[in-house]
């Protein structure tokens, strides 16, 4: 498992190619400490040590956090076929697979 720092919320911004957007990386790093606590969680701490997350992990905690930064009211909107969910509604399916590699299950 090879390890790194934890995304910053520049990293979140650049991800949605805006990271010369001050509002956008600063909303970011907001959300990032909410998102990093659910797969942390979700995860029960396995991928993290020391200040630091798992490639993988910190890859869904950037589009996870890049998802709320895009939407940052939760509000549900449609434009032809397209649409977007109201609120965060949890891991997207690749993110689940990530995600799932490192929780432990209850037995």
């Amino acid at each position: 498992m090879e390890m790194t720092s934890t995304p910053t919320g520049g990293d979140v911004a650049a991800f949605l190619g805006l990271s010369d957007d001050p509002t956008v990386v600063a909303m970011a790093g907001e959300h990032l400490p909410i998102v990093t606590a659910m797969a942390r969680s979700y995860t029960r701490d396995n991928g993290f040590e020391a200040g630091s997350v798992s490639e993988d992990i910190a890859a869904v905690i950037t589009t996870a956090t890049a998802r709320l930064v895009s939407n940052p009211e939760q509000l549900s909107w449609a434009a032809g076929s397209a649409r977007i969910s109201g609120a965060f509604n949890g891991w997207s399916l690749p993110e689940q697979f990530v995600l799932n590699r490192y929780r432990k299950r209850a037995k």
